[in-house]
């Protein structure tokens, strides 16, 4: 019986050497189902496109529909400001008529407009019979006077052109904190993906080495399933880290204006920036409610509906308009200068009754300006909430980096020695796998507090106006 010990070890020996074999194999095989994919998508990405941060803020502020789409009001703005504008000009127009009447005034007015009239005129007055009449002319009109209307319309309409402009400097400052952000939320993204991988990979090899233990009698059934539990947490983790990298460059494709995420790729960098808190609240708040295109926007849009109410205000004031026509009157479409006319007047018009249409009116622009001037209120709100939130955001995230920090150093000092007590055969393999992933746990939420920090600290820099 104690010759057949040795043998039985010996087997035993053998049989898990096989195991061994069999289970480095299957890994070897698993990676190769993986491995054409990843392959793949580093071939795609040294063909595309490469964007840095700056490069990609560039092409945003050019490609951008939502920014094109501001420039293009701005020049609707523009062109409404010239259409007032139009209204202190001259408004020349011309005309061509033709009449056919047996109308006694009429024949008669026909007939001295045409230089025609005699003594023979006067024999048939009352029945002269058909007539007809061709009058080219030409008029020009100019407003003298409308009440003011003209002005306060030229006024509103070079406000709306400033508001546009401030709404197209938010709507810059909003785009170029999205690209930051979501360029940040991509390299994060990649750097979890990195942390799950070498996390799945340590715990697939502790987890093949407890299962031939298992097999041979020496461990329990219970540390094979915690580790199974530990490697499909691995796994969950690597897939929502992969989801955020293909989330994050769709983000990146829409605010660049690209219809296929594939055709560009995030240039990495190797040196983040330290974020920090630069001035206080107060300081940062005041900045914000006096530089913020939002803010400037809906002042301009006050100003504007006070513009709309003394225009209809004007409409209780006269107006007085001069007018000028010169033309023709012939029995003929030929022109003649021995028929040509000139009429030259001044017209002077009020109203006196529309049917309250005109006191409707005014009071319709002043509740408008009430309107605007609690949107301005609540803009200004909104404005204050946005600057505390992404201040306290930041100091949040400022302190959790520096928490992580700490605890990337204790864990890399803990791994340090459970490697020395491995060594030294004191501590068990699982032991040493659990120090190697809460090190590689430790690393991915520094990464991420850090860039978590750089993304709020972007989110201040948008709430005061920096990229206006």
């Amino acid at each position: 019986m104690r010759g057949d010990m040795p043998r039985i070890i010996q087997n035993k020996l053998v049989l898990i050497l096989i195991l061994t074999v069999i289970s480095s194999q299957l890994s070897a095989d698993e990676s190769a189902v993986f491995a054409p994919d990843a392959g793949e998508a580093a071939a795609r990405e040294s063909t595309a496109q490469m964007f840095t941060l700056d490069q990609a803020i560039d092409y945003a502020l050019s490609n951008n529909p939502d920014l094109q789409i501001a420039i293009e009001r701005i020049k609707q703005a523009e062109a409404r400001l010239g259409v007032a504008l139009a209204a202190f000009y001259p408004q020349i127009s011309a005309r061509a008529s033709y009449e056919h009447s047996n109308n006694p005034a009429q024949v008669f007015a026909m007939i001295v407009a045409q230089r025609d009239f005699d003594a023979s005129a006067m024999q048939n007055i009352n029945s002269p019979g058909y007539r007809q009449n061709f009058r080219p002319e030409i008029i020009g009109s100019l407003s003298l006077f409308r009440g003011g209307q003209d002005y306060q319309k030229s006024r509103a309409a070079e406000l709306g052109v400033d508001a546009a402009e401030f709404e197209r400097s938010s709507v810059r400052n909003a785009l170029v904190e999205a690209v930051t952000v979501s360029y940040y939320a991509y390299l994060s993204a990649r750097e979890a993906v990195k942390v799950a991988r070498d996390s799945i990979y340590a715990i697939s090899s502790e987890l093949n080495q407890t299962k031939l233990r298992y097999e041979a009698g020496t461990t329990l059934k219970s540390e094979v399933l915690s580790l199974d539990v530990k490697l499909a947490e691995a796994k969950e983790a690597e897939i929502r880290a992969a989801n955020g990298i293909e989330l994050s460059k769709t983000s990146i494709a829409n605010l660049l204006g690209l219809e296929n995420p594939g055709a560009f790729a995030v240039a990495t960098t190797s040196r983040l920036n330290r974020p920090g808190i630069r001035a206080s609240f107060n300081e940062l708040l005041e900045r914000a409610l006096t530089e913020r295109p939002e803010i400037m926007a809906a002042a301009r849009q006050v100003e504007i509906s006070e513009r709309e109410l003394k225009v209809e205000l004007g409409a209780y004031l006269p107006k007085a308009d001069a007018f000028v026509s010169y033309g023709q009157n012939s029995q003929s479409p030929g022109f003649s200068g021995q028929q040509d006319n000139v009429s030259v007047g001044v017209a002077v018009e009020m109203n006196l009754f529309s049917g309250f249409s005109t006191r409707q009116r005014v009071s319709a622009a002043q509740r408008k300006v009430k309107e605007m001037r609690e949107m301005e209120r609540k803009t200004r709100l909104a404005i204050e909430q946005e600057v505390k939130t992404a201040f306290l955001r930041l100091k949040e995230a400022l302190a959790r980096l520096q928490v992580s920090e700490v605890s990337v150093v204790a864990a890399e000092e803990a791994f340090r020695l459970v490697h020395e007590e491995r060594r030294a055969g004191m501590a068990t393999v699982t032991r040493y796998i659990e120090s190697e992933v809460a090190r590689n746990n430790a690393q991915s939420n520094s990464i991420a507090a850090h860039y978590d920090a750089l993304s709020a600290e972007i989110s201040l820099k948008k709430a005061i106006g920096d990229w206006k």
